[in-house]
């Protein structure tokens, strides 16, 4: 059987006609390789001076070096796009939704071309970035800061699962209280260790450090009891660090 050729990469020039032909379309006179431009693009008015050139630069692929083009052609007008081949799947999907907030952070525009048949589609056009900010972030921000107890993690840690959150703090201390008393009532354990929301840590046990225990008496099943899992026993071991600095925190208090 005779063997397939591999795939041709894609070149810069392959997005040269089908981005030409669209500005061609709105009405645009189009040259390629104008200074360090890929592409410049101008429009004269029917009764006036010609309009502010467009710029585009074209990659085959998102890159820092094509945000770092697009941004120093904004030293030559304020209409600047990029233009990179459309892919296909989830991947390139995600790169695009990425990619585009970046360039309207940059205040970029971001065209894709087919190349299989030139389709080409702006999807952002050059604009001022204008930052909303969410309050309800914000206020999310700010409580967890206010709430957490020291400064426990260390700037940039990798390792996500091992962030010590204000949540986990407070987990930190109903297990530490069960560790030294043994299983007990959540009313007991949120008195006892400042933690109001003790009774829905533990039941929702998001880390595995906990579980119901059956306990009578009387004859009477009691109902909130909770001690801790073998999980549970290791995490005091673990986060001993976290824990102390929580005690040293409940010691200045």
């Amino acid at each position: 059987m005779p063997k397939t050729k591999p795939a041709q990469k894609p070149r810069e020039t392959d997005l040269y006609a089908p981005v030409k032909a669209l500005l061609e379309g709105q009405g645009y006179e189009v040259k390629g390789e104008i200074g360090k431009a890929d592409i410049v693009a101008v429009r004269t008015g029917a009764d006036g001076p010609p309009e502010a050139p467009i710029v585009v630069e074209l990659k085959t692929a998102f890159s820092l070096s094509l945000f770092h083009q697009g941004i120093d052609r904004q030293s030559l007008t304020d209409d600047v796009y990029i233009a990179v081949p459309r892919g296909t799947g989830k991947p390139f999907l995600k790169a695009l939704k990425n990619n585009k907030n970046l360039c309207r952070r940059l205040g970029l525009g971001l065209i894709t071309v087919r190349l299989k048949d030139g389709f080409t589609e702006i999807h952002l056009d050059p604009a001022p970035y204008q930052p909303r900010q969410s309050k309800i972030k914000k206020s999310r921000l700010l409580r967890e800061f206010a709430t957490r107890v020291g400064d426990p993690n260390q700037g940039g840690a990798a390792r996500r699962t091992h962030i010590i959150t204000a949540y986990r703090q407070d987990a930190l201390r109903c297990l530490q209280y069960l560790n030294e008393h043994g299983p007990t009532k959540a009313s007991i354990i949120a008195k006892a260790t400042d933690v109001s929301r003790a009774r829905t840590i533990m039941a929702a046990d998001h880390y595995g450090w906990f579980e119901r225990i059956h306990m009578e008496q009387d004859g009477k099943v009691l109902k909130g009891i909770y001690g801790i899992t073998p999980k549970g026993e290791l995490a005091v071991v673990e986060f001993k660090d976290a824990l102390d600095e929580i005690d040293k925190a409940g010691d200045k208090a």
